[in-house]
């Protein structure tokens, strides 16, 4: 199974009605993550403390199931001061394109690298989109995803009246990252045997041998 497999936890969580019902036994109506609250923004509400967003910032409502025309992307890493870890960001984002089909993808950066999330969102917009999903490619729920990229994504809302946005979970627990792991173990372990070349992540590193 190849990495671009990952694509297909870039879903909003009410993608399948199936799937949800099988994993929480809930009414498949329209259900977020663990730990996955709705915020209003620029405004305080009871829910206020929480961090998956979806705002309006005086934008209209919009339907929640699935990326229309006017939906922009923005797939959020860390950042990196190595150029060819950032770069692997903008291949990940050609692949999840191409399989998905959306119109309006975007790479950023929370740190230490361009483009940021500030960056990507206005390109979005000038794009057409009058959504904005933010998805993190974090693995888990951690201070980045709590404060970190809520707050960098509020900021670059209030340049953009008029534009929603969503802040999706990250990867978290996921059956597909069982296989992605998996496929990573096996084709390192071919390639110190001597069998297979090195990976796209480990080219030119030497990094992948037996010490």
């Amino acid at each position: 199974m190849s990495l671009d497999s990952l694509s297909l936890t870039y879903q909003l969580s009410c993608k399948s009605q199936k799937s949800v019902t099988s994993e929480t036994g809930r009414s498949p109506k329209c259900i977020l993550p663990r730990l996955v609250k709705l915020q209003k923004y620029p405004t305080k509400s009871r829910s206020s403390s929480t961090t998956c967003l979806a705002t309006r910032n005086g934008g209209f409502n919009q339907q929640s199931h699935g990326i229309g025309n006017r939906d922009g992307v923005i797939i959020v890493d860390h950042g990196s001061r190595r150029k060819e870890s950032n770069l692997m960001l903008d291949e990940f984002v050609a692949m999840f394109r191409e399989k998905t089909g959306y119109p309006i993808i975007e790479p950023a950066h929370m740190e230490l690298a361009e483009p940021s999330i500030r960056d990507a969102f206005g390109l979005c917009v000038k794009q057409g989109a009058n959504r904005v999903i933010v998805s993190p490619f974090f693995l888990s729920p951690g201070r980045h995803w709590h404060k970190d990229i809520p707050s960098l994504t509020a900021d670059a809302a209030k340049e953009q009246p008029g534009v929603s946005y969503v802040i999706t979970a990250p990867l978290g627990l996921h059956q597909l990252l069982v296989d992605v792991v998996n496929d990573r173990i096996k084709h390192c372990l071919s390639h110190v045997a001597g069998i297979a070349e090195e990976c796209s992540v480990c080219a030119g590193t030497g990094k992948c041998r037996l010490y």
